[in-house]
């Protein structure tokens, strides 16, 4: 493909409180190894620190920086916003503290003409930068962590239910209409749901990485794997039949764990050997998944690995079904909708 052939590709970031790695994630798109014309489109959210600042900055520095408003916060009304403020064929989806391999765009571009795809993804790449982010990164890229979900521990290449972020053919997008502004989280799982069910192809290829910073904390953690839990019930009322033995071990393991420990207290003792069987599992899938690490982060992988386990199945079996009324009674939002009824934020 000569330097000409290249499509132009319009990168979209949805960014709120990102100031940590607004800058370097910005960086890491205006180097891309790609010939083609690129611009990168920032959708900011209400941030109380200086993501806007930043931003501006960057626009001043790079004319292919734009920014637009998402005055409610939430992931997929900004994703939406920036797909509308931008112009070109191919649009790449990159978080605010996500940092694409050197030669990620022209990769996905290639792989979309070869496998006449409508979305490639590849590997959420999670790397720490502190002891407790470390031990997260772990637990992330473990199957203990995450069973066997390809863009979290590599596979080969292949179709898939859904990739990490994505790049997408625009009419792609544009036939699905866009993010469903209604689902605050697993909006990528329910628009590739969308696009597979219309008959397109979903890509992932172990070829493409992006590097992701875990949350620096437990309770944010705890929070980002209870939402995914909550909003992945969602989707599969939504969906009728989306839902597998991968999404439900989770909420199976909190009602075991919870009944062994009930039990256990009230009944017999014996109960005890679910929660200690857990226990003990966690703690020998820590130690692969640790390797090479300092003692300190692996020190901290089963609490990574409890807390990633145990929040998600908690949010699932949570999940109130009035939620998933409002959902399934709103319509499918245009690309020209930015705003929600829904009261959490990114």
């Amino acid at each position: 493909m000569s330097a000409a052939q290249y499509p132009a590709v319009s990168v979209i970031m949805p960014v709120l409180n990102e100031e940590r790695h607004l800058r370097n994630s910005v960086r890491h798109i205006l180097e891309q190894e790609y010939a083609g014309e690129m611009e990168v489109v920032i959708a900011l959210g209400p941030s109380a620190d200086r993501t806007d600042e930043i931003a501006a900055e960057l626009v001043a520095e790079d004319p292919r920086v734009h920014t637009v408003p998402n005055p409610t916060g939430r992931t997929p009304a900004a994703l939406n916003a920036a797909i509308k403020a931008s112009r070109h064929p191919v649009v790449v989806r990159v978080d605010g503290h996500g940092m694409l391999s050197p030669n990620y765009i022209a990769t996905a571009v290639r792989l979309l003409e070869e496998t006449g795809a409508q979305n490639v993804g590849g590997i959420m790449h999670a790397e720490g930068e502190n002891a407790w982010e470390d031990a997260v990164a772990a637990a992330m890229t473990s199957k203990i962590g995450v069973g066997n979900a390809a863009f979290h521990t590599g596979g080969q290449a292949g179709p898939a239910e859904t990739v990490y972020l994505g790049v997408f053919r625009r009419e792609a997008l544009e036939r699905a209409e866009g993010y469903n502004v209604e689902f605050i989280r697993a909006q990528d799982w329910e628009l590739n749901f969308r696009i597979r069910e219309a008959g397109g192809l979903i890509w992932f290829s172990p070829e493409l990485k992006v590097q992701y910073r875990p949350r620096p904390s437990v309770k944010a953690l705890a929070k980002q794997y209870k939402d995914y839990g909550r909003w992945r019930h969602v989707v599969a009322r939504y969906h009728s039949g989306s839902i597998n033995l991968r999404y439900l071990a989770p909420p199976t393991a909190v009602v075991a764990i919870a009944a062994g420990l009930v039990l256990g207290a009230a009944v017999t003792p014996w109960a005890l050997v679910v929660p200690g069987g857990y226990l003990a599992a966690i703690v020998a899938g820590s130690l692969p998944a640790g390797k090479g690490l300092p003692l300190k982060a692996r020190a901290q992988i089963p609490v990574a690995l409890a807390t990633m386990h145990m929040c998600w199945g908690f949010g699932f079996l949570t999940s109130p079904r009035s939620l998933a009324k409002r959902v399934i009674a709103s319509r499918r939002p245009s690309l020209a909708d930015t705003s929600s009824s829904s009261s959490e934020t990114v």
